[in-house]
């Protein structure tokens, strides 16, 4: 509730004076902050001649490109590769690794780069599709978790067994201590998810008014942060409520998919999801459309593996525009053809243009909807031969070339352990396409205890939420009574596990909730705060009113002028 319109009051309560003294410290930090900052440059062009190397080439300054020719360095047939000899690597720092990558001996091929540590291997830090007659960027990194027994070695192979040379240009290796790293996280944060707002009174004759009361309230929240939910949540005013008071955003777990809304040919029941549909709504909860189609075969209806190419044809025509009619307007994305770079059901039987079909159609069908591509292993790992960013980026580009209307890059982003490092430099790669980009389906593997899960949640959400290319985040936390996926945020009672409890830390310090004080000699009050949507309430004397501010991304100072 606010506080009485009046004149000002003398003491400030003990939250905003911590609130105050938390922005005096962020504030201090960032402009302390001594030491390199981080290069978010990346390139998704084949260039005829490498780039400069970032950071002038880091630890790595000095050393030639090509250095000695060792067992690690050598590819699985034989041909042997650049290495990087590496002395005094440290646990707990975090290193971003770049270069340039040519090869001769085939036209194409996926180059990773790896790391051995004497008593351990890192299987990728970073992986390029390298070409003939070309360099390709390659960017990643990597966070030693115990120290290194021997010499490190940093080297190339080629995904496949065939016989290519590998030539490396402009290599960089910088390390960040955690410090820094978190430094450049809220350094983002305070320029993309902030902004400084400044806010005039005068009276009726143009006078500015000097100690006029402000009180500053925000309503809504501009970055879409929310969870999936399951059918789970009809009928469950508890569960409802606690997901409503936390979350902006949603995704139905499985209540839109085939299997679910057409269990049997002609036999369309879309009775549950919109009863979710109507639960989202009232609630002005931003829902995403997940999925029109699942390439994977098992998550296809059985009845549908089994129809010829013909009646197959007919078939997701009539799904696609059964669905988007339906929910016409309803969902901000629809996630098209999911896993599409795992798996092929449709384009087997139907043929290779059946994919920028599929999106064609649903464009058509729903104009307002942002078509995504959705995969998995795009920022969990550069392991997934399957699914590189630059794997990524070329089916994305095939797709638009044929005519698809593709708008969003949807990445799930099921974590086993994070590589941090490598997460920043994909998302600085897919950045450099201009769409936007969602983190779909966040958890941490059940591999994990409970406090570790919540440990690493912290560290994806953090770079997720602090990279200026990402657009909104889902966590795949569906509550159930057996539980959930793989993570859940509370236990079947809404009592908070490891996990819900940094979900709540984030969401409180990523809002500015309440910001209270008084104009100074000019008439103005200047404050900062995250985007969104706010009440701004001024008094002065016995006048007062009442005004409502947007905040949306923006580098200008916004101004907002009331007059009593």
């Amino acid at each position: 509730m606010p506080r009485s319109m009046g004149c000002p009051a003398k003491n400030i309560s003990l939250s905003l004076k911590l609130l105050y003294w938390a922005v005096f410290l962020l504030h201090h930090v960032a402009s302390s902050y001594e030491g390199p900052w981080y290069d978010s440059a990346a390139y998704t062009e084949c260039k005829a001649h490498p780039e400069a190397p970032l950071y002038g080439g880091g630890i790595l300054q000095g050393q030639p490109d090509k250095v000695v020719e060792t067992g690690q360095g050598k590819t699985e047939t034989g041909a042997s590769s650049p290495a990087y000899v590496l002395d005094n690597l440290s646990t707990g720092t975090r290193y971003t690794f770049s270069c340039w990558v040519q090869i001769s001996g085939a036209e194409s091929a996926l180059v990773k780069a790896r790391l051995t540590t004497g008593n351990s291997t890192i299987g990728c830090l970073g992986t390029a599709l390298a070409r003939s007659g070309c360099w390709s960027f390659l960017k990643g990194g990597f966070v030693l978790d115990s120290p290194p027994s021997d010499t490190c070695l940093l080297y190339f192979k080629n995904a496949d067994p065939s016989k290519i040379e590998i030539s490396i240009a402009s290599a960089s290796l910088q390390p960040f201590t955690a410090e820094q790293w978190r430094a450049h996280q809220e350094d983002n944060i305070k320029k993309k998810r902030k902004r400084v707002v400044a806010v005039h009174v005068a009276d009726s004759q143009g006078n500015r008014l000097t100690q006029a009361s402000i009180s500053v309230e925000q309503v809504s929240k501009d970055f879409p942060f929310g969870s999936a939910i399951s059918k789970t949540i009809l009928g469950n005013p508890g569960y409802q409520a606690w997901f409503v008071e936390r979350f902006n955003a949603a995704v139905f777990e499985n209540e839109l998919k085939w299997y679910a809304t057409e269990p049997d040919p002609g036999r369309l029941n879309y009775t549950v999801a919109d009863q979710m549909l109507e639960f989202v709504r009232s609630n002005k909860v931003t829902a995403r459309g997940h999925n029109i189609f699942w390439e994977d075969p098992i998550y296809t209806p059985a009845w549908v593996r089994n129809l010829t190419c013909e009646e197959l044809g007919t078939a997701v025509e009539s799904r696609i525009r059964s669905l988007l009619n339906r929910y016409r307007g309803d969902f901000v994305h629809w996630d098209v053809s999911n896993e599409m770079l795992h798996f092929d059901f449709y384009e087997q039987r139907l043929g290779k243009n059946a994919t920028q079909q599929f999106f064609q159609t649903a464009q058509q069908s729903d104009p307002l909807a942002t078509l995504f591509m959705n995969d998995f292993n795009v920022i969990e790992t550069c392991d997934d031969a399957n699914s590189t960013v630059d794997s990524y980026i070329q089916r994305l580009r095939e797709l638009m070339k044929g005519g698809a209307v593709l708008e969003g890059i949807g990445l799930e982003g099921h974590f086993n352990r994070p590589n941090i490092p490598l997460m920043r430099a994909v998302l600085d790669k897919l950045g450099t396409l201009g769409l936007p980009i969602w983190l779909t389906e966040m958890d941490i593997s059940k591999v994990f205890d409970q406090q570790t899960q919540g440990l690493y949640l912290e560290d994806v959400l953090r770079e997720g939420f602090s990279h200026p290319a990402v657009n909104g985040i889902m966590l795949w936390t569906a509550l159930h009574p057996r539980g959930c996926y793989q993570m859940c945020l509370t236990d079947t009672n809404l009592r908070n596990l490891p996990a819900g409890d940094v979900v709540d830390g984030l969401l409180h310090e990523w809002e500015t909730k309440e910001v209270a004080g008084w104009t100074d000699d000019h008439g103005t009050y200047s404050f900062e705060a995250f985007l969104g949507e706010y009440k701004v309430r001024v008094a002065y004397g016995n006048k007062s009113a009442e005004s409502t501010l947007s905040l949306p991304r923006g580098e200008e100072t916004r101004h907002l002028n009331i007059q009593l």
